[in-house]
């Protein structure tokens, strides 16, 4: 068996609760976690902790064949090893000791599901114990000496040239268990080296390195190539409306729309993409409004996850991913479902909490004076 065991503690000092605080739009766990999820040789992921936070988030993400193990305060301490609390979940779920312990920490979030295949098959291969990934830093240094370790400065060699320099990462460990238990280390006997690339070697233990990090998250991991959009979702109150409520005299609701915005949907019929709207209203306004902008899917009533829910529902009865549907929303209802959208998108006076969504399309635009066509025209050209 193949478990992935993940410490996450929550008594760091430097960034409070970093294992779930939010990078690149997710809780700092779930990268590691969801690499782990998505890796083809992974039997088991368990995410060992003593925060009740951390353990709410983690069973939040309803990741198959992930455990939460409640680790002993004991070792979690500032000065306990992460070795104590793997040897204490070893002894208290009695793991083969001929099974495999991939041991993988938040901290590194640029772990892919690959690398760990790619690591338990290298590890497998090369018949040595134990095996850690290091990033190939290809930097010159230097001992207190005044003497050079890893290059001659006689012929100093140019960077596409030099080899350079490993330097362990935190990202993975992997030995079989009975190893850890005998020697009380990740790692033993012959080791084995998994490169990984130079902008991994970045681990978040300060503030400063969570910003470094997660720039460096959106330029090399983050960067997909986008696929062809399939479904277009609009929220209704705050972008296809001012977010105002009008109301006659005689006490009946009235909504602005814009008619740019429905020029944009018809735009998008003629482009062959289906439409929808997801809102947490429930009116007969909006009823007549979608059938009058010819809208393929209508669901209101629906808050935080229920539009996200809704969303999948569609993407199932088209046979498509998340990765192909735009949805443009403005407040904090919208979240969930803008964070897991391949296209997302906000009017420019949306709240500051979807504004500062990694990625999302800021519109110059506000809701009900054309957000809805802004964003449609950038979609399609």
């Amino acid at each position: 068996m193949n478990i992935v065991f993940i410490p996450a503690r929550g008594g760091s000092k430097s960034i409070p609760l970093k294992n779930i605080k939010s990078f690149c739009g997710k809780p700092l766990v779930f990268w590691v976690a969801n690499a782990a999820l998505q890796a083809v040789k992974v039997d088991k992921i368990v995410i060992a902790t003593d925060s009740a936070e951390i353990k709410d988030t983690v069973n939040a993400l309803n990741f198959e064949k992930l455990e939460v193990y409640d680790r002993n305060p004991i070792n979690a301490q500032d000065t306990s090893s992460t070795e104590s609390v793997m040897l204490e979940y070893i002894g208290a779920a009695k793991i083969d000791p001929e099974s495999t312990m991939i041991l993988l920490q938040a901290t590194s979030p640029f772990l892919k599901a690959t690398d760990i295949d790619e690591g338990l098959d290298q590890l497998a291969a090369s018949e040595k114990d134990s095996l850690l990934s290091c990033a190939n830093i290809k930097r010159f240094f230097w001992q207190k000496d005044g003497n050079p370790m890893n290059y001659d400065f006689n012929h100093r060699p140019r960077r596409q040239d030099f080899d350079g320099a490993l330097i362990e990462n935190g990202a993975m460990y992997i030995n079989k268990v009975k190893n850890i238990v005998a020697n009380e280390n990740r790692l033993n006997g012959s080791i084995d080296i998994y490169e990984m690339p130079e902008y991994t070697m970045t681990e978040i233990d300060e503030p400063d390195d969570w910003v470094y990090a997660e720039y460096l998250m959106k330029k090399y991991l983050l960067k997909k190539e986008k696929k062809e959009i399939q479904l277009f979702l609009s929220d209704v109150d705050g972008v296809l409306t001012d977010a105002g409520m009008y109301y006659t005299e005689e006490g009946d609701e009235l909504k602005k729309f814009n008619t740019r915005d429905g020029k944009g949907f018809e735009l998008l019929r003629n482009a062959n993409i289906k439409t929808g709207i997801i809102t947490s209203e429930n009116t007969k306004i909006v009823e007549r409004r979608a059938q009058k902008l010819k809208i393929d899917y209508l669901y209101q009533g629906k808050e935080h996850g229920g539009k996200l829910a809704a969303a999948l529902v569609i993407c199932k009865e088209l046979n498509i991913d998340l990765s192909e549907v735009a949805y443009i929303g403005d407040d904090v209802n919208c979240y969930e479902l803008l964070t897991h959208v391949g296209y997302a998108a906000c009017p420019g006076d949306a709240v500051d909490q979807i504004q500062s969504i990694p990625n999302i399309l800021r519109l110059n635009s506000k809701g009900g004076e054309g957000a809805v066509r802004e964003f449609v025209n950038i979609l399609l050209s």
